[in-house]
């Protein structure tokens, strides 16, 4: 482990393990340790944004528990108690775990046993002492939410007071299909969110960028109805989380793509709170 850790830098392989990789988080505001489901690089959906190389459609592979255990315990020990900060050169004020966050290199929740994924970290990190003072993470695109054994793992990440990061990169079907290519229907998003809101503590994460028609002006009126229809029927959404690209996409659209400014997202982010929302913005 030699390499500097920055916001930019979210190298899967900078600790040379297979599940485990330390991260510097825009949105976490510190140290966040990453859990990755998805060696494979496979993914049932492809963000043009996605800055994993080799990016392959399909499910998690088969997962080592008895390897993520032996991971995860090794890990959390070298950062708690090893040289981790200092020879990562990370100040005074960052050295703190801000949160374990299952994210990776694809859908998470693809995993054929996720509930007991989520159930073998949230024991492990209790047992070493991580929570619940640091947080438990779940990043998702929120597609497989109708899957029993999701939903069972979202029921595990609330035992640990852990929260659903739900990905929404737009409020409607074509501008999904623009930037994620998926067909994920508005009936489906709707369902899916409030299955997750019931289940556990849900956050709503947005990467805005420009690329074609997305995030035109018809598109943030689209996700500003959405947040209205959200709210009139109920579906509990505890933060919106907008921020934009700052690592290079490994996709076909990557030239074309363009970071959204400052200023547009604190526009949004204001029409946002006037809706009753608590909203963050990350450029």
């Amino acid at each position: 482990m030699s390499k500097l850790l920055t916001t930019t830098n979210h190298d899967r392989d900078i600790a040379g393990l297979k599940y485990i990789y330390p991260v510097m988080s825009r949105r976490a505001g510190g140290l966040s340790i990453g859990i990755n489901f998805n060696p494979n690089n496979a993914c049932n959906w492809r963000c043009i944004y996605c800055q994993v190389p080799d990016l392959q459609r399909g499910n998690a592979p088969e997962m080592d528990f008895g390897l993520l255990a032996d991971e995860l315990h090794f890990f959390l020990d070298y950062v708690q108690h090893g040289d981790f900060f200092t020879r990562f050169n990370i100040t005074q004020e960052q050295r703190v775990i801000k949160d374990l966050a299952i994210s990776g290199n694809g859908e998470p929740t693809s995993l054929k046993d996720f509930d007991k994924a989520i159930r073998l970290i949230g024991e492990i990190a209790t047992g070493e002492g991580v929570f619940p003072t640091s947080k438990f993470v779940l990043i998702s695109n929120g597609s497989l939410i109708h899957q029993s054994t999701v939903q069972a793992g979202l029921s595990e990440l609330a035992r640990y007071n852990g929260e659903l990061w739900f990905k929404l990169d737009s409020a409607s079907e074509q501008g999904r299909k623009l930037i994620n290519n998926t067909g994920q229907s508005q009936k489906k998003l709707l369902e899916h969110l409030k299955i997750a809101a019931d289940l556990c503590l849900t956050k709503m994460q947005t990467c805005m960028l420009h690329y074609q028609q997305a995030w035109s002006d018809s598109e943030k009126q689209a996700y500003l109805r959405l947040l209205t229809e959200l709210r009139d029927r109920q579906i509990k959404v505890q933060k919106i989380m907008l921020y934009s690209i700052a690592r290079q996409s490994f996709q076909p659209e990557a030239e074309s793509l363009q970071k959204a400014n400052i200023e547009e997202m604190n526009g949004l982010a204001a029409d946002i709170k006037a809706l009753g929302y608590d909203v963050s913005v990350n450029d």
